[in-house]
């Protein structure tokens, strides 16, 4: 017997996330019937974020590495709002947008991908919104990275990544890649290189940044001025393109919003993905936290979610039970290494070579090509 949509059917979906993507995908091929959906985002495009240091280091055009949105969106037959959101009001069931109008909705979902908050990395790093070119939005970075690459080859650049976490290495070994005269240095903290991974993955990581000439230093960034960097122990490096590959932040609209968020201000879900406090409210990726365990906001869990998400928003318009969502407990993590040669690691095991390389390359233009299809 067919399930009969319930009376609640304003479904909003902020963010042009993976796991949105995949949401909008699942409906140009099978419609939610009844179901009055807008997507809200302000780029036309999804940028994968996996493909970002490979289009850093020459391996791919900015092209290569885009989902477009437009026509996902155009064979899904939603309607689409090219907007930022400024605000969110749960108790109302409100989005406010960055033009001032207010849109209600019965249903929610949260998938706008990390931020680097302007105003709490100036805070930390006075000088940083002047001087620093930022990973995040990395449809900006897109854009401005071109600039900097013409610019390294006029003449050799001082280049500084602050942060040492899988972003900021690989941005360091992409960027060593292109630019193979500059002056690289990877501002770490007090944490080894690819903090989080098994202590095998740090050692290759490590051996890895040193082979290509890029300086380690066990410091942190607490300011930034024109032409260097000041650092926490008195010293300053001299630096003509710092690049903050430092850890996401949620958005701030979210502090307002009324929604139970955790220590750090992201959306905690249940394992269902949805909002612990909200029942109408949804949120993947790394916009969130689950509250029953602790997961890494990456990329790799928002495609993961994604087929989760279409099932339990399906399940929420119909009325039907919700499905839990178990990621895996061991994940495949590629990470590039600039030339065509990565790392692997899963769980305690770790590989590196070529074949890696090649194996990531498959993956992640896979992953595009595959939504590139479900276009006309």
């Amino acid at each position: 017997m067919e399930a009969r949509l319930s009376p609640a059917r304003q479904l909003l979906l902020l963010g042009g996330g993976h796991a949105h993507v995949q949401v909008l995908a699942h409906m140009a091929r099978t419609p939610w019937a009844g179901a009055q959906v807008t997507l809200i985002a302000p780029y036309d495009r999804q940028m994968y974020s996996g493909m970002l240091p490979g289009f850093v280091a020459g391996h791919y055009t900015l092209e290569d590495c885009v989902i477009p949105l437009e026509p996902l969106v155009r064979r899904s037959g939603i309607r689409w709002l090219q907007r930022s959101v400024r605000g969110l009001d749960a108790l109302a069931q409100t989005v406010t947008l960055d033009d001032g109008s207010t849109l209600p909705y019965d249903w929610l979902s949260i998938n706008t991908g990390p931020v680097q908050d302007r105003a709490q990395v100036e805070a930390a790093m006075p000088g940083a919104r002047e001087h620093a070119l930022f990973l995040r939005p990395i449809e900006g970075f897109g854009v401005l990275w071109p600039q900097v690459l013409a610019l390294g080859k006029e003449r050799a650049l001082r280049i500084a990544v602050i942060g040492a976490g899988a972003a900021g290495v690989e941005m360091a070994m992409a960027m060593r890649h292109s630019l193979p005269n500059a002056a690289l240095t990877l501002l770490c903290g007090d944490a080894p290189p690819g903090t989080g991974y098994p202590p095998a993955v740090q050692a290759r990581l490590k051996a890895a940044l040193l082979q290509r000439r890029i300086t380690l230093i066990q410091d942190t960034a607490t300011g930034i001025r024109a032409g260097e960097v000041v650092l926490s122990r008195g010293a300053t490096l001299a630096c003509d393109v710092p690049v903050l590959a430092t850890g996401a932040q949620a958005p701030a609209w979210l502090q307002d919003s009324g929604l139970t968020l955790d220590a750090r201000g992201f959306v905690s879900v249940d394992s269902c993905q949805r909002s612990v406090s909200h029942a109408q409210v949804f949120a993947a990726g790394d916009v969130s936290t689950r509250s029953d365990r602790t997961l890494e906001r990456s990329g790799v869990y928002a495609v993961r979610a994604g087929p989760a998400l279409v099932a339990n928003l399906s399940a929420a318009l119909t009325s039907q039970p919700l499905q839990m969502h178990q990621p895996p407990a061991q994940t495949l993590n590629l990470i590039s290494c600039g030339n065509t040669y990565a790392i692997a690691s899963w769980g305690r095991y770790s590989a590196q070579g070529r074949w890696v390389w090649w194996l990531k390359n498959w993956i992640d233009r896979r992953f595009i090509r595959r939504f590139r299809e479900e276009t006309p």
